[in-house]
């Protein structure tokens, strides 16, 4: 299934977006930690110029620390792009990225004019909760379902910075078909769109692939099991999620996979390598 969510409020942000991002001195997008690559929007480099800009790997304290790390080098082999990574709620560390917006900045005069910087980032990877943070008071709305910021405002912070904060918006066809997937599996789509087993299955694979043994320490099974769909079964076996005549329920079972994933009740897990996206990339080229 090639999962792809556009609504018209994301093509019409995507338009003002363009049109006010020449004034800008810098940006900041914010990306999950758990999925650098494909929470980054592609649009964004188009849009972006040679501005400089900060990639905020937000949701770190969810990601494996490891590739955390990879990825945060990876990204700074890009000219002018500065990567730093954000845990939920922590200001000191959200305010250093105010600090760093202006050594990125070094000739712009504050004294004469507020340094203009946009905020961008793809729906839940929590930005409007990091506006918040830098603000130090509820100056965009949040929430835990996508896109809840859904018009352009200018938030004055310390230090002369006027920062410009844009509706989350995604683009019109998700590449290759996985990022899709981890983005419904992170919460980055709505589940009113999505096929819950499908995605759901798609986590179990992986995580039977890339980390066997969080998956059987939180569901007890003394044996890895052979497949996703053995893996869906032996959790709906252990939680008793049974349907009419004795059918595990996967849409019970997907539920849990997901929120466990997204809640870190599973572990630090990160869906995607600087290598992995690599390959990717070599494969859709071919």
């Amino acid at each position: 299934m090639a999962i792809n969510w556009f609504p018209g409020h994301m093509h019409k942000a995507r338009k003002e977006i363009k049109q006010v991002m020449p004034k800008m001195d810098l940006i900041i997008e914010v990306v999950d930690a758990r999925i650098p690559f494909s929470s980054e929007n592609p649009l964004v480099p188009a849009l972006r110029g040679d501005k400089p800009l900060i990639k905020v790997l937000n949701k770190r304290d969810l990601a494996d620390p490891e590739i955390t790390e990879q990825w945060r080098v990876w990204l700074e082999q890009e000219r002018g792009v500065r990567a730093i990574t954000l845990s939920h709620n922590q200001r000191s560390e959200a305010l250093a990225i105010l600090k760093l917006a202006e050594d990125m900045t070094p000739h712009h005069d504050r004294q004469k004019s507020a340094l203009r910087v946009m905020i961008l980032g793809i729906p839940n990877v929590g930005k409007s909760t990091l506006i918040n943070t830098l603000a130090g008071r509820p100056a965009a709305k949040t929430g835990n379902e996508p896109a809840v910021t859904r018009a352009q405002q200018a938030i004055k912070l310390p230090n002369n910075i006027l920062l410009y904060d844009t509706p989350g918006f995604l683009w019109p066809k998700l590449s290759p078909e996985a990022c899709g997937y981890r983005l419904a599996v992170t919460g980055a789509i709505r589940s009113a769109v999505l096929d819950f087993e499908d995605v759901a299955m798609f986590e179990a694979e992986y995580l039977l692939t890339a980390y066997p043994e969080l998956v059987k320490a939180r569901y007890g099974f003394e044996e890895l099991p052979e497949d996703g769909l053995a893996l869906m079964d032996g959790i709906a076996t252990k939680r008793r999620f049974f349907g009419r005549g004795g059918i595990p329920d996967l849409h019970k079972v997907s539920e849990v996979l997901l929120n466990e994933f997204r809640a870190g009740t599973l572990g630090r897990i990160s869906l995607e390598t600087p290598e992995m996206v690599e390959r990717e990339a070599r494969e859709a080229a071919n």
